[in-house]
């Protein structure tokens, strides 16, 4: 067994990983604030990349997205799909990799769990057990 294999499990993404999302999270940024992207799906709302996560090899990157009030999801993720080569060369040049990584969009479904738990706490039952103590 190599050394890498056993060093890295049940660990969190190394410092490289995190770096380079980070870095491919703000150029998508970049290229949704400043309308690169031309497709009118994509220009017609307000998208947050909340997280880039790279594949231990920075061969894929999977970009979670909000667009902004949660609207239009479906068609959103469809259209960065559709544009999916354009943004893969943009993010290409801006991060000096070897290669350039694959690149998934996802729902970042962690607001919608946010908003799940702020329900529950203010439910009356959760409300009415609080108050007890």
């Amino acid at each position: 067994m190599g050394k890498h294999s056993s060093a890295h499990e049940g660990k969190g993404p190394s410092q490289r990983q995190l770096r380079v999302g980070e870095l491919v999270r703000h150029k998508l940024s970049e290229l949704l604030v400043r309308g690169e992207i031309h497709d009118d799906t994509i220009a017609s709302h307000v998208i947050t990349v909340t997280e880039v996560r790279m594949s231990p090899d920075l061969k894929l990157a999977t970009a979670y997205i909000m667009p902004l009030g949660g609207a239009d999801l479906k068609p959103v993720l469809a259209a960065l799909e559709r544009n999916k080569k354009f943004i893969r060369a943009e993010v290409a040049h801006a991060v000096n990799l070897k290669f350039a990584p694959d690149i998934r969009f996802r729902e970042d479904d962690t607001f919608e769990e946010a908003m799940r738990i702020e329900r529950l706490l203010h439910s009356p039952k959760v409300r009415q057990d609080i108050e007890k103590e």
